[in-house]
């Protein structure tokens, strides 16, 4: 039977054996043409050769014979267990585990992520398939590498402030986390050797009750002896909290022991300019509480319903969409806008009470006249704290005109009689240092307000800044050589000082240059007024408010949330403080910003 199938086969159908032979390896060859899409063949080069066909491995370069007959299982086997090392086609290399951990740490101290996010299966997973030589580590070991990236930077930071020639000025607050845990932040303002105004967080740590003065005021002390700028403090800007009182006189007479403070510690106290504004502010949302209340409503009812938001928009001249926003109560700026928006559609909200019958918490006509009066009065509020929270530029020069135009505008005397009945003089001091103020617009405001003692504060304004340019004239006798060649210093004018001249220079228009970056120009001047441009250089960097410590409270909540409440507190200040060396706090800055529009801060 199988040589008669054979004989057919070869005979009618005109093919030999040799034939069907020849045949069947054609067919084999052309399979194997067309089987190389394995993924095998990314791994593997093929050569021709005396013997046939080999495959070689791109990594340990073994040969493998291949036939038309045969597939790429030797082939899978055989890259499975290759010992040299990593996918060619991935090209990657030997990994440093040291500078993995590192680099990690960081994006867990930038994105707020918990040490636990290491022991993630998935991200375990997609880590190892970039590279299988990366070693796995746990939570703990992640919690240690991010408190040595801090240590790390801190030395950094450490030795920037041994050479920066400036005083350092400080702001301080204390917040209580979700956890009910205190906790105190002392931050620093500061001017670098590029005359760059900087804020680094030095401190934010747990603070045990009680948060009375000198508990206060020896934990911050123990923070400048860490890092060993007790000799260089200028100012300390604190809240009006009544523990801040007592903290910053125990604090004053410490600093003192040693001499560390200029003028013996009289500019060393700073009030928190934006914390008076919120107390002024509330005397006057209190005036049209009965207002707000309405309008509050209001915005809740139209806000309520589709179809009363199309029937307001109708009422609205030239149909346009409705934007009334509700505010947050216990932030001021927020009532300050929904108020604002209020006053823009008052004559459609009239209108919709006619249309709506429902409706019944429209103001009164009374009620909108002192809304819109009160709104008048918060409006260079709202415009003036925003600047005051300024953190990457310099504004307590800006202090003196922006509270004089408040005073002008207050109707509200009394509180601000209160607090500031005496300007701060330090404070002043920046305005004159401003070469577009200086003493003449100081003149103005003064007589303004009251012509009957305006000379006699300018004269004593005169008598301290005298008094600080004489501090400053002993700690900087000669111009700094290092900094610059002896060739290019000016020659001064023989008896007089490097203050009488800056006075006596014509002021800058402020119209000329109403953009003018002050600190540029004492670093451009630096060498005709020499110790005045260092005076300078620390005036100018005092903060006006508190905003820069509080804001890392806004970050706090983010890494103390209700699900990561039991973080050591070594590793709360790690995470915080370095983010804040690292990266600042660019990202959160509209957040942040809504401290310093609350009605009252976190109280110790």
């Amino acid at each position: 039977m199988d040589n008669e199938d054979e004989c057919t086969y070869g005979g009618e159908g005109g093919q030999t054996s040799a034939d069907t032979s020849q045949s069947k390896s054609l067919v084999s060859a052309s399979r194997f043409k067309r089987s190389r899409t394995s993924d095998m063949w990314d791994y593997f080069t093929l050569e021709d050769e005396n013997d046939g066909k080999i495959a070689y491995c791109k990594k340990c370069l073994k040969p493998y014979p291949i036939l038309p007959t045969t597939g790429t299982s030797n082939l899978i086997r055989h890259h499975r267990k290759c010992s040299m090392g990593l996918d060619v086609g991935r090209k990657t290399t030997k990994i440093d585990h040291k500078v993995v951990r590192e680099k990690f740490s960081r994006v867990i101290i930038r994105h707020d992520l918990p040490f636990l996010c290491v022991e993630y299966e998935e991200l375990r997973d997609f880590i190892s398939y970039m590279n299988p030589d990366y070693k796995c580590y746990t939570r703990n070991t992640a919690a240690a590498d991010v408190v040595k990236t801090w240590e790390k930077e801190k030395q950094i930071l450490k030795s920037e402030l041994e050479r920066i020639p400036s005083r350092i000025c400080l702001t301080s607050d204390c917040w209580t986390s979700l956890g009910g845990d205190g906790y105190i932040v002392l931050t620093a303002h500061y001017v670098d050797t590029r005359w760059i105004l900087n804020s680094k967080i030095l401190s934010f740590s747990d603070m045990l009750p009680p948060h009375t003065g000198d508990a206060l005021a020896s934990k911050i002390h123990e923070c400048l002896k860490e890092w060993g700028i007790e000799k260089k403090v200028f100012t300390l800007t604190l809240d009006n909290a009544t523990a801040n009182n007592s903290m910053q006189e125990v604090l004053i007479d410490r600093l003192k022991l040693d001499n560390n403070l200029m003028c013996k510690g009289e500019f060393f106290h700073v009030r928190c300019c934006a914390h008076v504004l919120n107390r002024i502010v509330q005397n006057g949302l209190d005036v049209i509480s009965d207002a707000l209340s309405k309008i509050r409503e209001t915005v809740k009812y139209v806000k309520g319903s589709t179809s009363r938001r199309l029937a307001l928009a109708e009422c609205v001249e030239g149909k346009g969409e409705v934007l009334l926003s509700l505010d947050v109560q216990t932030r001021w700026n927020s009532t300050y806008l929904m108020l604002h928006k209020a006053l823009k559609y008052q004559r459609a909200l009239n209108r919709f009470k006619i249309v709506d019958k429902n409706y019944k918490n429209c103001p009164s006509s009374e009620e909108w006249k002192r809304a819109k009066t009160i709104h008048e009065i918060l409006m260079p509020f709202y415009k003036i704290t925003n600047l005051m929270s300024g953190r990457s530029y310099s504004t307590s020069n800006l202090y003196f005109g922006h509270v004089w135009k408040i005073q002008c505008l207050l109707e509200m005397r009394l509180k601000f009689d209160k607090y500031w009945k005496e300007y701060s003089v330090i404070l002043a001091m920046r305005a004159v240092l401003d070469p577009r103020m200086k003493f003449k617009l100081l003149k103005r405001c003064y007589d303004e307000l009251d012509p009957t003692t305006s000379q006699e504060k300018i004269d004593f304004l005169e008598t301290k800044i005298t008094e600080l340019f004489g501090e400053y004239r002993k700690a900087f006798p000669v111009t700094p050589v290092d900094l610059f060649d002896l060739d290019d210093v000016p020659e001064v004018e023989e008896g007089k000082s490097a203050l009488d001249m800056y006075l006596e220079d014509p002021k800058l228009e402020m119209k000329n240059h109403p953009n003018l970056n002050v600190l540029q120009y004492w670093k451009e001047n630096r060498l005709r007024f020499g110790a005045l441009a260092y005076m300078a250089m620390d005036v100018l960097s005092i903060p006006i408010t508190s905003v820069a410590s509080e804001s890392s409270f806004s970050i706090g909540s983010h890494v103390l949330n209700k699900y990561r409440s039991r973080l050591l507190p070594t590793n709360v200040q790690a995470l915080l403080c370095t983010r804040s060396w690292l990266y600042g706090f660019v990202s959160d800055e509209e957040g942040m910003i809504q401290f310093y529009f609350s009605y009252s801060s976190t109280v110790m």
